[in-house]
């Protein structure tokens, strides 16, 4: 079973939100899928199917970006996910908007739903998609990622999350290595 992890905010005031792009993918992939999602338990919204054979598992936690670890932890043990299955799909101040980055573990680079997947899960040996959406020095974090994304940056954060959304598609049918390797790097619009 492949188990994919958007991170955001439960609520419509955070529906839009640089910090929601994680559940924004979630709703792509839905999309592609012809999913929605169905099933409230464990602190999340999430639906089990399959796709070409492959049981598939679409979560948003809804506890919070801070609380995200206690919603993946417990869907995955009821589900018996492995860590190779499992990919979180997050916002990144790192990275600028217009960037995609996948890969294999790491450091949750101040990330806090990460900060707290790896804590729940008490490794940092999963994958991820991080998908850039820059950072304004002058605008406090919190506003920041608080915030809507710019009407001139959409068409390459729309263009981003399409990127990630195909990204994901093709780590369910190959392995973290092709992915990384065919959707790293600068997307253009």
């Amino acid at each position: 079973m492949k188990c994919i992890v958007g991170l955001g905010n439960p609520g419509k005031q955070y529906q839009k939100t640089r910090h929601n792009t994680g559940f924004l993918v979630i709703d792509e992939l839905c999309s592609f899928f012809g999913v929605s999602l169905t099933q409230k338990k464990f602190n999340a919204h999430f639906e089990k199917f399959k796709y070409q054979g492959e049981d598939i598992l679409l979560i948003k936690p809804q506890t919070y970006m801070n609380l995200s670890g206690h919603a993946v932890a417990s869907l995955m043990g009821y589900f018996k996910v492995g860590l190779d299955d499992l990919i979180v799909i997050s916002d990144d101040l790192d990275l600028p908007i217009g960037k995609v980055r996948f890969r294999r573990g790491g450091n949750d680079g101040g990330q806090r739903g990460l900060k707290s997947i790896i804590s729940q899960l008490g490794t940092k040996d999963f994958n991820r998609c991080r998908i850039g959406i820059g950072n304004d020095k002058l605008i406090p974090t919190a506003d920041y990622v608080l915030g809507k994304v710019e009407k001139e940056k959409m068409d390459i954060y729309k263009t981003s999350l399409e990127h990630a959304t195909k990204g994901v598609i093709n780590w369910i049918k190959e392995d973290i290595n092709n992915t990384m390797n065919k959707f790293n790097g600068d997307i253009q619009v």
